[in-house]
């Protein structure tokens, strides 16, 4: 029968080559999970939008309130304000800017993203379309950070690998034998 302290005994044979190939297929598996989710359950709407509008996408609504001018730093923007709500519950605000530079003229346009573990939205305006209606680009995007969280895993198990003590005492031997080649 297994003492209780067996346990800790089994994690202390573990070498973190073997740690860190746990980590690398764990973070691969998410990756692939993550990639998965977002290519076939990703959601999108391209629309015209005035004040007031609403559309819903995946159980999200999103409510344009208000559009405003704003001055930055160096740019000026127009800003949209979306309300985005579940089951009517609000849920979060969302502030999408399309800027004009002032000394390059450049106009980009800032996205408005709340992120989260299972899921993205997105809100982008696009161009102004006349009598203060706006393009709008509204996305959800599941899991879309595990994307990025398992290929973190996958450095974190590479580097965790690298520092078990055999590939050092390996290198250390070929040095060795590489001075003894180099003397003789």
């Amino acid at each position: 029968m297994r003492g209780v302290g067996s346990g800790s005994a089994v994690f202390a044979r573990l070498t973190p080559s073997y740690l860190g190939m746990l980590m690398a297929h764990f973070g691969f598996a998410l990756t692939l999970i993550g990639a998965t989710f977002v290519t076939q359950f990703s959601a999108e709407r391209d629309l015209r939008m005035e004040v007031g509008d609403a559309v819903t996408l995946n159980g999200y609504a999103f409510v344009l309130d208000e559009l405003t001018v704003v001055e930055g730093p160096n740019y000026a923007a127009d800003r949209g304000i979306f309300s985005v709500s579940v089951d009517g519950q609000l849920f979060t605000t969302l502030m999408p800017e399309k800027r004009r530079y002032v000394a390059s003229g450049q106009i980009m346009t800032e996205a408005a993203i709340d992120a989260g573990a299972m899921r993205d939205l997105y809100i982008a305006l696009g161009e102004p379309l006349g009598d203060g209606a706006w393009s709008v680009r509204v996305q959800h995007k599941p899991l879309v950070r595990w994307i990025w969280f398992g290929a973190l895993m996958i450095g974190i198990g590479g580097l965790t690998t690298s520092f078990d003590r055999r590939y050092r005492r390996v290198r250390r031997s070929q040095q060795l034998q590489g001075v003894e080649g180099a003397a003789a």
